[in-house]
Formats: structure tokens, C-alpha cells, sequence
């Protein structure tokens, strides 16, 4: 791995990747979005204000999710702006047969999913893309008005998902936690260029029944200019592709000719540079934490004296497959717990009971001494670090980062962090987390916020 050091007002040092298709730039705007209802109200906004064009990328949608403010399914949304005369894309995600128990809550083109389209007279431009055999295109993006002045981008992890309409502390009862970031600035470009990237080379584009609409036929030409600068964050798009899915790696504006063919790991370098450089705080949110290249990277973590919290879910979701090497790496994972400065936790919301209910955290982001984050689709697990298509922003801006992190902690604490700093917010969490812990184990659910701490010996997510 080659590394790019980036020098903050701070003096931290951390460091970007030279891994990337894409360019380290600065002078984005970052706005990260927390849950589903106030990131879909903004990706809706930002739909309805489109004037040219509304590209996305979609891996799973529930046939029941509806859009906020009475908006509608999603459909309903993306054929809206079609009629405007906006052109709208989306590439789907098609599970091939070894992933085929995910169809239920994938559009992958069905004879269903065709006859829906059909009866809509849907004027949504689609596309069908598998990814590599055994796994996903799990990509989550909105770019709107791609190449031109106010091109904005949203990338994250959230689903079309009913369950992560539910907002925290109101129910805990199936929501999903999880955060998307919107973007405006020069790193759009590297957005509307890994759309044009798949959209031209999507699998089934010249299979029976792979695109659907007038003009889903017709390739898309690379973006040719940078937008303007729109803020202070130094950001880098970087991404999980395998080997052999894309060919074509015309390089994007400002870049260079990237070998995508050969596949890339940024995402993977890039975790494992960030946890290397950290110097006094690591706060990670992931569904997964199974990649021993990972842990070892927060064990040396520890030992250099930082703090480390980890969120993940109470209630693991164990359908992926185990590796052969799962005891070995679980006992790893549990000699975190035996420093004092680490803890693992999960969030629980109030359910209709009055009980305590497990939130399922689904997002995936990092944040490093309150000075650098990542935020996208990328699970700590090898599918998504070695084997599905995947996207995150890594960006840099102090201030963005550290009021993301007092947003993140005032849902999960109930307590403002903003006039302490990053160390004394992770000792506040495990001072929180683990007084709940207890309170939980004697039965009371009345507790400060939704954090509590997780046995990390005895946790097999």
C-alpha cells in the first residue's frame, strides 16, 4: 500500500490512499445525514429541485418502503421527476445463483418486476448489473444533475428499507441505524464517473430482460470537467471492485488511468491506514468486524494508548457464511475487550412495551481524533472489502468531523458532547454504555440514551 499523508490545522496526520481510482481533492462540502427519514426528506428534496438528471444506484428495495411527506414508493419519486423531463437512471443490482436468497428484497428484473413497470409506463431509464459470482453490487449513491454546476452526490449505506424510516428513541422495534453524506464540490466527479463506469458496462445491458426504457440502450460519456469548489473538506471516493467486472479505466478528470480490471481495495487500504495513523480516538460504526488485517490493526491501536469504541448490532445478523478461520479470529477480537480504553457496544430504543428494543445498526463509518471520517457501503467483513462493489467518502475538515461526531453521540447518549473533546467523549460513552449495561441486566429499560455495552467475549457477530 502507498499512503498519502494530509496535514490538518492540528498537525494530526492521516492518511489517504494512492490505492484509488480517484484523486485525494479539496474543497468539498460534507453534510453527513443521520437515519433514513432525514437523509430520504434531503435525497427527496434534492430530486424534486434536479434540472437535467437523477442517476442512482440501488442494491436492495423493500416493495413496502415509502418515501417521507407522503411521497410515495420509490417509483413514484423517480417517475415524478422522469415526467419533468429529467433524466432519470438507476442501475439494480441482480443476484446471481449463489446469491439468489437475497431476491426478495432486490428489483432484479423479474417477470413481477417487469409487468410493474410495464403497468406504470415507468419513464426510468434501468439497467441490471451482477457482480463478480457469490457476490453483491452494493453500492447505495444519488447523483443529481451529473456535469453540472450544482451537481450534489449521496452516498451511504441505507437501504429502501421501511425499517429505516424509524426514527430513535421513538420505537425500537425493527428500526435500522445508519447515515448517508451528501457531497458537493470537485469529488462529484468521481461519483458521476463510477456511475458512467457501470452504467456502461453493466452485465446483463445486452442480455433479454437487462435494461429496461427508451434510451437505457445508449452508453453515457465520461465526465469531461471538475465542479467548483464548494467547502473546506479534503475528500477521496474510494471503493471495493473485483477483479474483472469493468475494463474501461479512463481515468476521471484530474486523475489518471486506473486498471480497473485488475480490481480495486481502497476501502480496505484505506481502514487499515486510518486505524494505523490514529493517535487518540477510533469511533467505528460497521455491521461486521471479521477481517483479521482489521482487528490487528485496532489491537496495535490499543497498545499505542488510543481509544477505541465500536459500534455494532446487539442482535448480529449471522446468514453470512463463517470462514474457517472464525474461532481463531474471534478470540483475537475478544483481547480488545481486555483493554480498558476499548469498548464494543450496541443501541437500544424504547419498544411499545416499554422494554428495551435492539436497533440494528447497518451504517458503516469511522471517525478518527475528530479530524477525519469515512462514510459509504463498506462493511469490515471480506465481501465487502474484497469482493462486492462498495463506495465510501473519506473525507477530512475538523469541524464537519466533529460536530458528525456529537450528532452521532447526542442520539446515542442523550447528551451533548460538543464542549468536550474526542478522548473524553469515548470515556463519557463507555461511562454511559456500561451503566446502562447493568441496568439492563436487572431488568430496568430506563436508561440515558440507547447505548449499552456488549460482552465482547461472548460476541459472535
Amino acid at each position: 500500500m502507498q499512503f498519502v499523508d494530509i496535514a490538518l490545522m492540528t498537525n494530526t496526520v492521516i492518511s489517504f490512499v494512492q490505492s484509488a481510482s480517484y484523486p485525494i481533492r479539496p474543497g468539498n462540502l460534507v453534510r453527513p445525514l443521520i437515519d433514513g427519514e432525514p437523509a430520504f426528506r434531503r435525497i427527496c428534496e434534492a430530486i424534486e429541485a434536479a434540472r437535467q438528471s437523477v442517476w442512482v444506484t440501488v442494491t436492495f428495495m423493500w416493495a413496502d418502503f415509502e418515501w417521507p411527506g407522503g411521497r410515495g414508493d420509490t417509483f413514484d419519486v423517480l417517475d415524478r421527476a422522469a415526467a419533468r423531463g429529467i433524466d432519470v437512471r438507476v442501475i439494480f443490482w441482480r443476484p446471481d445463483a449463489n446469491t439468489e436468497r437475497f431476491r426478495r428484497n432486490a428489483f432484479w428484473g423479474s417477470a413481477v418486476h417487469i409487468d410493474l413497470l410495464n403497468r406504470r409506463r415507468s419513464g426510468v431509464k434501468i439497467r441490471w448489473d451482477r457482480a463478480h459470482p457469490g457476490f453483491c453490487q452494493h453500492q447505495k449513491s444519488w447523483l443529481i444533475d451529473a456535469g453540472a454546476d450544482n451537481e450534489t452526490a449521496f452516498i451511504g449505506g441505507i437501504n429502501l428499507n421501511p425499517h429505516s424510516m424509524v426514527m430513535p428513541g421513538h420505537s425500537g422495534e425493527g428500526h435500522n441505524h445508519d447515515v448517508y453524506v451528501e457531497l458537493a464540490g470537485p469529488s462529484v466527479v468521481d461519483v458521476h464517473h463510477n456511475f458512467v463506469q457501470r452504467w456502461n458496462e453493466a452485465s446483463e445491458r445486452l442480455t433479454e430482460h437487462g435494461r429496461w426504457g427508451i434510451g437505457s440502450e445508449a452508453n453515457l460519456q465520461f465526465p469531461a470537467q471538475v465542479p467548483a469548489e464548494r467547502g473546506n473538506a479534503v475528500v477521496q471516493i474510494q471503493r471495493t471492485m473485483h477483479r474483472g467486472c469493468y475494463l474501461d479505466g479512463q481515468a476521471t478528470p484530474g486523475g489518471i488511468l486506473y486498471d480497473i480490471a485488475s480490481g480495486e481495495q481502497s476501502n480496505f487500504d484505506q481502514y487499515c491506514a486510518a486505524i494505523n495513523a490514529a493517535r487518540r480516538s477510533i469511533y467505528i460504526e460497521n455491521q461486521y468486524v471479521d477481517v483479521p488485517e482489521i482487528v490487528d490493526c485496532l489491537h496495535r491501536a490499543l497498545k499505542r494508548g488510543v481509544d477505541v469504541v465500536l459500534l455494532m448490532p446487539s442482535e448480529p445478523d449471522l446468514s453470512l457464511q463463517i470462514p474457517p478461520e472464525r474461532q481463531a479470529l474471534l478470540k483475537a477480537r475478544a483481547e480488545l475487550g481486555t483493554f480498558e480504553s476499548f469498548m464494543l457496544a450496541g443501541i437500544a430504543g424504547i419498544g411499545s412495551d416499554g422494554r428495551r428494543k435492539s436497533i440494528y445498526v447497518h451504517a458503516k463509518l469511522m471517525l478518527i481524533d475528530d479530524e477525519w471520517a469515512t462514510v459509504g457501503s463498506c462493511n469490515l467483513h471480506r465481501f465487502s472489502l474484497f469482493g462486492n462493489a462498495e463506495m465510501n467518502v473519506a473525507f477530512s475538515e475538523p469541524n464537519t468531523v466533529r460536530a458528525f461526531r456529537c450528532e452521532l453521540l447526542r442520539e446515542h447518549l442523550d447528551q451533548d458532547t460538543f464542549d468536550i473533546d474526542d478522548r473524553a467523549a469515548l470515556h463519557l460513552f463507555r461511562k454511559i454504555a456500561r451503566e446502562n449495561r447493568r441496568k439492563f441486566e436487572a431488568g430496568n429499560h430506563i436508561w440515558q440514551g440507547l447505548a449499552f455495552e456488549l460482552d465482547l467475549a461472548k460476541y459472535i457477530g
